[in-house]
């Protein structure tokens, strides 16, 4: 599997939430339960974060970070999925044949 790629296709779906496709963004209820400002707060905190490093992304593929917001530590984590969502995805690095889900929660929700 091509890293590279993973991270890219991994860095594409967090900074472009809102673009329509087969991949899919869920939130927590302890995200969606914060005011509309704070979410979206959030939410760009997410699609700008960049601080990647070994102790945070030991595999360099950009799929999971904790970022502070407000004194509460939140989490998001890419899952790869084949598109019938059965099973995991064989090739991670091809988005023909891989649904990412993009998971944003509260730390004491995971």
């Amino acid at each position: 599997m091509n890293m590279n790629k993973i991270a890219e296709l991994n860095d594409n779906l967090r900074k472009n939430l809102f673009t329509p496709g087969q991949n899919q963004v869920f939130i927590s209820q302890g995200v969606n339960s914060l005011p509309y400002i704070e979410r979206a707060r959030l939410l760009d905190k997410v699609q700008n974060f960049n601080d990647f490093n070994h102790a945070n992304d030991p595999y360099k593929e950009h799929d999971f970070a904790r970022i502070e917001h407000r004194g509460i530590n939140y989490l998001f984590k890419i899952d790869y999925y084949n598109l019938d969502m059965d099973a995991g995805s064989d090739d991670p690095s091809n988005p023909d044949i891989t649904t990412r889900v993009l998971t944003i929660m509260r730390a004491d929700e995971y």
